[in-house]
């Protein structure tokens, strides 16, 4: 029996039903000659009252639902999420026209329930107005000034990998899982940077703060959230947000102990890291007596916590799906670490030896094209009415960029759906913006921290590349990893190893030997 036939089934419902029926007529009689006036709308499937195309919609995978509409309803259209109208935006030419050549009509941050949870709106990730361009230009300057995707952030993510390589040995060729150490490794590359300093990885704290982080973008991935999304009512009955809230409650107190600790040793001739900037900004204007100031507490800690879970998420999902990937076609792993051995030896891989590792950095590229965790990309609001490629779109109308048909739109890559590193060699000057969309969605939401990521990226990947070589655990083969994604936050934060297998694809990392021989293999030859 259908969702829709269940509502039926009570003379209540039915007189209720009809009722919204009703007023949804009115509304399109009323504003039928607006549209008329103004422009066409963007096309799409006919929602139903009150549900709109949920029904229509795969909740766990919605991006999968909306790639297919798009082959229907073309690169811009409607979809109901419920009783909310939203646009969708799909292929690489249309994204970009919208949020580069049309980014101050983009450019808003559409706040969708969960995402108001982990911030009250507060904060560079998810804030809109005066306060969030106060918070962007202050994070873009402080963030320069302590090295962000420079020379300094390069030594604190050397300094890091060190400990990395120290927990990966102990395991001593057994087969374990990376999420957790590429998830405290990055973490601490961005504490360093906001605190000044970075945490053991035995830390209890630190494990639990990061651990939470991680959860929580398990939870808003799920269906329950996803209908809370749509229906904000059903939040108080749904378990997955009571512990939602809880761990971003817990978070938050960890992370106004650290900054407590921080304001108590503060000096302000010599910050030590993105907090200590923040108060010393906030601690001159409270002395100046600036009532309308920005610089509070709920701007701090939710800035923390944006750069923490989006920098964690991104790059240390990103690793696993590389190290997924050279365990499942181990050809490509010989090609990258003979690269590797030639050009740099057993030196530390530097972000200047970028341009001498071609074939390196293309499979980094491709990874991040493959990995595709962030299929939907965080929503964007329109700041005003504008007609877009003959539609015409309201001013604050909900809009998705749909990034999985940036990086797999078949106009642009050879073969969208398979791990190609020759996709990275390809003459275009988009490649490289294509394939690593995930954190450069372009605009004025580009990512603070995409220098810092491009950096950690190719630096971690190319220093366990030296050491280690990565394959299946005992009793699986290459053809048994499986690459069927696990969606993670709102957006579809996806990780690698979704399917039945995932629980039996742990990485088993061996230790290489000191000489790199390649193997004799007509596999080398994409």
């Amino acid at each position: 029996m259908s969702l829709l036939e269940c509502l039926l089934q009570t003379s209540s419902t039915v007189t209720l039903l009809g009722a919204l029926l009703f007023l949804l007529a009115l509304y399109r009689l009323s504003s039928g000659s607006n549209s008329e006036e103004q422009g066409k709308e963007p096309p799409g499937p006919r929602p139903l009252p009150l549900l709109g195309n949920m029904l229509q919609l795969d909740l766990k995978r919605p991006y999968r639902t909306l790639c297919e509409l798009s082959k229907k309803y073309g690169s811009v259209f409607t979809v109901h999420l419920g009783p909310t109208k939203v646009v969708i935006l799909a292929g690489y030419k249309t994204v970009k026209q919208a949020l580069v050549n049309h980014a101050e009509e983009f450019g808003d941050r559409g706040m969708l329930p969960v995402l108001y949870d982990f911030t009250n709106g507060h904060g560079i990730l998810f804030g809109n107005g005066d306060s969030w361009k106060e918070m962007r230009r202050f994070a873009l300057a402080n963030l320069r000034d302590f090295g962000m995707g420079k020379k300094g952030s390069e030594e604190k993510i050397l300094e890091e990998i060190h400990y990395l390589i120290e927990v990966l040995e102990k395991h001593e060729g057994k087969a374990f899982d990376t999420t957790q150490p590429l998830s405290y490794a990055v973490a601490n590359v961005i504490s360093n940077i906001v605190y000044g300093s970075r945490f053991e990885y035995s830390d209890p704290k630190f494990r639990a703060t990061v651990d939470r982080a991680n959860e929580n973008l398990r939870i808003a991935g799920s269906v329950s959230v996803q209908l809370y999304n749509m229906f904000p009512w059903l939040g108080p009955w749904l378990k997955s947000r009571k512990l939602l809230l809880k761990n971003i409650e817990n978070n938050k107190k960890e992370m106004e102990e650290l900054v407590r600790g921080l304001k108590e040793t503060l000096n302000p001739q010599l910050c030590r890291g993105f907090v200590d900037s923040f108060l010393v900004q906030k601690q001159t204007l409270e002395e100046s007596r600036n009532k309308n100031s920005y610089y509070h507490d709920n701007n701090l800690i939710s800035s923390v916590r944006n750069m923490f879970s989006n920098g964690t998420n991104t790059t240390g999902t990103t690793l696993r799906w590389a190290l997924m990937l050279m365990a499942k076609y181990p050809f490509i792993q010989d090609r990258v670490q003979e690269e590797i051995s030639s050009v740099i030896g057993s030196r530390q891989p530097l972000v200047e030896d970028r341009k001498n590792l071609p074939y390196t950095d293309a499979v980094i590229h491709e990874t991040q094209r493959l990995a595709n965790v962030l299929p939907m990309a965080i929503p964007h609001t329109t700041s005003r009415d504008i007609t877009f490629q003959g539609y015409f779109i309201k001013k604050g109308t909900l809009v998705f960029p749909l990034l999985t048909s940036v990086l797999q739109d078949g106009s642009e890559w050879e073969s969208p759906h398979t791990f190609n590193p020759a996709h990275g060699n390809l003459c275009r000057p988009n490649c490289h913006m294509l394939s690593s969309s995930f954190y450069h969605v372009p605009g004025r939401r580009v990512c603070l921290g995409e220098g810092l990521a491009r950096m950690a990226l190719f630096l971690f990947f190319t220093s366990l590349m030296q050491r280690f070589s990565f394959s299946p655990p005992p009793g699986v083969t290459e053809d048994d990893l499986d690459l069927t994604p696990s969606v993670g936050s709102r957006s579809s934060s996806v990780t690698p190893g979704g399917g039945e297998k995932r629980k039996r694809c742990n990485r088993e990392v061996k230790k290489r030997k000191s000489s790199i021989l390649a193997r004799p293999s007509p596999r080398h030859t994409l």
